[in-house]
């Protein structure tokens, strides 16, 4: 507990600091460029832990111990007094157009990393789930449109999906633009390929709080054929308080035949804190157990759970069936190039997006995570493998860029909003307006934090 603990704050750290490092160095690196008189390059707020003066201006250059973003101050005549023989060189005293160069400079750095970092991604290549469906919900969308059980998913729209990561993208990006029905390019099983039409209207694909999206359209992804045979219990459970023991078979939960470990989970996830009725099958003897699952959140849904594992026994058949279930997406560098450009404008839309269901309401405000929860994805990603924890680097890295690019005053996009009236009216904004500006921006950004900060608390609670 506490090395997966230490792992994910070290992740978060290394992560979060290289994100701020970029993004300031962004500001800094334009400013300079401007002629402006950088003072400050500061990573962190509070308390400077590490310093060192530059050769250049005298610049100082800080680490500072609350690592929660940076800054960078530069010469400016509202806030200090400047030489006469620097005020050409103060921030502003310059253009507009020079003002708004510095300013964007700090999210399109974020960009360029996370174009980067995708770079690297999809020229070392990162292993995945294959594109494969697995049992398609009886009576769902995906049923109704002819879906089928291990049909495989080569485009939708058009846009290729080698991996199961790439289809979810491109059904979720293709759903927000409908206005009819998805195309879906399918490979049977037998071999052959058909296109197949998904419709999506009505369906809330952004809002996975309380359900997976592509769930409620039916659709899943295949998994291994492993039976569903409980291995272990954990203790205090629901399992072991229900009278399951290792060895048990289950056979059905209410009126659901269950042929995998994988359909048991499925039906188990959904039923949080529901009474099931569930038959296994006992050295040959059918039993009926009565059973509630736990619910626990789960990235901000409540999801059941039984409290069993899996038979941990591998078998020749197991291996086979877990090699046809990856894929590893690779790209020689300068297709990678294009395919990291073209997956940083798609996460820069689905973020955008998100971010407009949650401020009219369409998205669950249980979506937006704070750092602890930013933290254990950072974890996560990185206990996989080095180029998931580069993809993750690379999300966040978009995220920063997005949220900074906000019009909200305190947010570099909120000084380009005001460089904006100021270009339309020939002169900055009052003093008054830009102060009562900031103090609104900082109350929004200040509540956004405190529900970034109760959505963690609540996770941990669950």
């Amino acid at each position: 507990m506490f090395s997966n603990v230490a792992i994910s704050a070290l992740a978060f750290i290394v992560a979060l600091g290289l994100l701020i490092s970029i993004h300031e160095f962004g500001h800094f690196w334009v400013a300079r460029r401007m002629g402006v008189k950088v003072l400050r390059y500061s990573i962190g707020f509070g308390r400077t832990l590490w310093k060192r003066v530059g050769k250049v201006d005298d610049t100082e250059f800080v680490i500072a111990a609350i690592p929660l973003g940076g800054y960078v101050k530069m010469l400016d005549e509202r806030e200090a007094d400047v030489p006469a023989a620097d005020l050409h060189r103060s921030f502003n005293q310059k253009s507009v157009w020079a003002r708004s160069a510095v300013i964007i400079a700090g999210p399109l750095a974020n960009i360029l990393l996370a174009i980067a970092a995708y770079w690297l991604v999809m020229m070392l290549g990162i292993s995945g789930a294959a594109p494969l469906l697995g049992k398609v919900t009886p009576g769902s969308i995906a049923d109704e449109a002819g879906f089928e059980f291990e049909d495989k998913l080569l485009a939708v729209n058009g846009q290729e999906t080698p991996s199961w990561a790439d289809a979810r993208i491109a059904l979720l990006d293709a759903s927000l633009d409908a206005n009819g029905p998805l195309e879906i390019e399918v490979q049977s099983n037998d071999g052959s390929i058909s296109t197949r039409e998904l419709p999506v209207d009505g369906v809330n694909m952004l809002d996975a709080v309380e359900e997976d999206p592509l769930v409620k359209l039916g659709l899943r992804g295949w998994r291994p054929d492993i039976k569903p045979i409980v291995g272990f219990l954990s203790e205090g459970g629901a399992a072991e308080a229900a009278g399951f023991i290792p060895g048990d078979t289950i056979i059905k939960i209410d009126d659901t035949d269950i042929d995998s470990w994988y359909d048991m989970v499925f039906v188990i996830q959904n039923s949080a804190n529901k009474a099931l009725l569930i038959q296994v099958n006992r050295g040959g003897e059918l039993l009926d157990l009565n059973v509630t699952p736990n619910g626990v959140d789960v990235d901000g849904r409540t999801v059941g759970r039984l409290g069993v594992g899996q038979d941990q026994t591998t078998t020749p058949e197991f291996a086979k069936s877990m090699e046809r279930a990856q894929v590893v997406v690779r790209y020689s560098p300068l297709i990678a190039l294009g395919k990291a450009v073209e997956r940083t404008w798609d996460m820069s839309v689905l973020t955008v997006r998100m971010m407009g269901k949650l401020i009219t309401g369409q998205a669950s405000l249980k979506n937006i995570s704070g750092p602890v929860s930013i933290a254990q994805y950072a974890g996560q990603s990185v206990s996989v493998s080095f180029e998931h924890y580069i993809n993750f680097i690379a999300l966040i890295s978009l995220s920063i860029a997005i949220l900074n690019l906000l019009p909200i005053p305190i947010l570099d996009g909120g000084h380009l909003l005001f460089y904006l009236f100021e270009i339309i009216r020939g002169k900055p904004l009052p003093e008054r307006v830009q102060i009562l500006g900031h103090q609104i921006g900082l109350f929004l950004l200040g509540s956004l934090m405190l529900l970034a900060f109760y959505n963690d608390f609540w996770r941990l609670v669950q």
